[in-house]
């Protein structure tokens, strides 16, 4: 009988293609994949709670595996797998749980992290950490736009289209935070579930608006009527921290 292993990973995505696995073997699933059959001498899928994308970092990604044996217990797994994972991605934790327990399709939500530096220099430590963005943010539109996003809406104008189209592109977002620490500035969004580059595209938005370069109409017409709109801009993928994924 096979057993189901929890895990809890953390990852720097700067030097990967995101999660999902791809045909040149550099993402975090092909990675975990690889250790795992190193390990347990057979191969096995990792499912994933959801895909980062390239360059996007993890401080709790969720993923669940099956495993034909149990010979190893999960604190075990936990340092087996590190010892042959790079440094730049670490499983927190491991546990067994029962079978209908499912990374991806028990999830009930996720929160995300944007990171931004506004200020004239980027420290050195804060590259690949955080979008830099030189130019004088007005906070107080960003605080205002940011809570036009909170409640449940059609998100097709802040998605961008990977694959065959979605059956519904309507989420809810629980809240959104917006933070500010110096020049360090945080966006923190808690839905049900985000769509594709969905994080990005709403950050994007909320920073040209704070530049002056959108006006903030734009986010409420967008989210009313689901269109996409002539200027949309993705926040680069390096500011961006799954924070948790909730159960």
């Amino acid at each position: 009988m096979s057993r189901r292993l929890k895990l809890i990973v953390a990852y720097d995505g700067s030097q990967f293609a995101g999660w999902q696995s791809q045909s040149h073997r550099n993402t975090i699933q092909d990675y975990l994949e690889r250790a795992f059959e190193r390990v347990g001498d057979k191969r096995v899928r990792v499912h994933g709670a959801g895909r980062t994308d390239a360059g996007v970092h993890a401080l709790a990604q969720c993923a669940h595996v099956d495993l034909a044996t149990n010979n190893l217990s999960a604190v075990r797994w936990t340092s087996a797998l590190n010892s042959l994972l790079p440094p730049t991605i670490r499983v927190l934790r491991c546990r067994y749980v029962p079978k209908h327990f499912h990374a991806r399709f028990s999830a009930k939500g996720k929160m995300y992290r944007y990171r931004i530096w506004s200020a004239a220099v980027l420290p050195p430590l804060e590259f690949g950490r955080a979008w830099h963005v030189a130019a004088p943010l007005d906070f107080e539109v960003l605080k205002a736009g940011a809570n036009y996003f909170v409640g449940t809406h059609d998100f097709a104008g802040f998605a961008a289209i990977r694959g065959k189209p979605l059956k519904s592109t309507v989420r809810t977002i629980n809240w959104v935070r917006v933070g500010f620490n110096g020049p360090r500035v945080t966006i923190e969004l808690d839905g049900d579930g985000f769509l594709y580059k969905m994080v990005r595209l709403i950050v994007g938005s909320l920073v040209h608006c704070a530049l002056g370069k959108l006006p903030i109409e734009e986010i409420t017409d967008r989210l009313a009527s689901g269109r996409t709109g002539q200027a949309r801009f993705a926040a680069p993928a390096e500011g961006l921290f799954l924070v948790r994924v909730r159960y």
